[in-house]
């Protein structure tokens, strides 16, 4: 929760009421510094950011249902390198690198398939599900080649229910813990009990950051939503939990209390929803790049992955309570048309911001108090760059720690 005064209540509706009535900021909020346009384009803060934050995060990387047999495995190239997600024949779940320990040569080429190993179609390792080497072409030719020190490189994996995430730094806390106070709300969701109803990706030519910080806020619904969202959320009235790690919740109330989706009226429900997501618009941000807006009957979740330093890639994918993919629903079709419509409201200025950004005309961002999310964000990816390593005229000056929910 933000930072509590004398007039700021802590029930979150009681919260919405707060924010639709005030006339100002919050007592104590703090006037933000701009946040450094050179963030965006600059080559060598951009390759900070690669090395010393995205190759340290936990990383959306599937769900169990691209896994639904012991053997099968999927390639994901989306956290910037090769590594292949696999359920080995005793059902856990692992991930490795797509690299052979002989020469770097991939284990798979294909994006997904179900096999009881990795054989390397280059000289022939081979290698079973738990990464373990078994074999070697002309073995007689190696002097002392110690096989268990030959076994695939893993990648940290662990699951939220459902969904599958991996780190690639071995000494990364574990994903639960990292989560702090966020893990305990995202129970309610039933995780473990939603199967995938689908999944598209969108290339779009502009830096991570500028669609990741569309997402942090609602600022901008009147202007890009005015004939789809903001015809029933109340933007001023939303409320924002900041969390450790840079971690944060956003709720928006809707203009009317009574108002439902009509589109999902029907749909199978998660019975253990609570009021909040299931009568308002909650959306969960799992640092750095994964969004999350519930509903009581089906869950968009979204991802922005860096692609280069000037194009991202959106992954939109669909969970939900009770789905067949054999027989579904015949209200999703609706149901994810409209919500790519909203998609695309949000990435068509996207582009343009980025040619926007690498001109003159653009020297860093005034925030204000609804985009407070932005700023946490900024603030932790400094904290993962090292506050030392960041160049002075590229740094975000930390501001938000008394407004954190510990």
């Amino acid at each position: 929760m933000d930072a509590i005064t004398s007039e700021t209540p802590r029930d979150d509706f009681q919260r919405m009421d707060y924010e639709r009535a005030r006339k100002e900021p919050p007592q104590g909020f703090p006037k933000l510094p701009d946040i450094p346009g050179l963030r965006y384009v600059d080559q060598e803060f951009l390759a900070l950011e690669r090395e010393r934050m995205w190759k340290r995060a936990w990383l959306y990387g599937g769900h169990v249902d691209q896994l639904p047999n012991p053997g099968s495995w999927f390639l994901t190239r989306n956290t910037g390198s090769p590594v292949i997600i696999a359920r080995g024949m005793d059902g856990v779940i692992r991930a490795f690198f797509n690299t052979c320990q002989h020469r770097g040569a991939p284990l798979v080429t294909e994006d997904a398939g179900e096999s009881r190993g990795f054989v390397c179609g280059y000289h022939g390792w081979s290698y079973t599900l738990e990464g373990k080497l078994t074999a070697v072409r002309d073995r007689r030719d190696f002097v002392d080649l110690d096989f268990a020190c030959r076994s695939l490189v893993p990648v940290r994996c662990e699951t939220l229910g459902n969904l599958i995430f991996v780190n690639e730094d071995p000494e990364a806390q574990p994903l639960i813990e990292h989560l702090g106070p966020m893990a305990d709300e995202l129970d309610q969701f039933a995780l473990d009990t939603l199967r995938l109803v689908d999944s598209q990706s969108y290339d779009v030519e502009c830096n991570v950051k500028i669609l990741l910080d569309a997402f942090l806020e609602v600022y901008h619904i009147k202007s890009i939503h005015q004939s789809t969202v903001d015809r029933f959320l109340d933007h001023r009235g939303m409320i924002v939990t900041l969390w450790p790690n840079g971690h944060s919740r956003m709720a928006t109330p809707n203009r009317r209390p009574d108002w439902k989706d009509p589109g999902t009226i029907g749909m199978p429900k998660i019975a253990s929803v609570t009021e909040l997501p299931a009568n308002n618009n909650v959306s969960y941000h799992i640092f750095p790049n994964f969004i999350m807006p519930p509903s009581d009957s089906g869950i968009p979740i979204l991802q922005f992955w860096p692609m280069g330093d000037r194009k991202c890639r959106v992954v939109s994918s669909w969970v939900a309570p009770d789905h067949d993919a054999a027989n579904p629903n015949p209200l999703w079709k609706t149901r994810i048309a409209n919500w790519t419509r909203i998609l695309y409201e949000d990435l068509q200025y996207a582009p343009q911001i980025q040619e926007s950004l690498e001109s003159a005309g653009f020297r860093g961002m005034p925030l204000n108090y609804q985009e407070r999310r932005i700023y946490h964000w900024h603030e932790e990816l400094d904290r993962r760059i090292g506050l030392n390593r960041v160049p002075v005229e590229a740094r975000v000056e930390p501001m938000l720690h008394e407004w954190v929910d510990r």
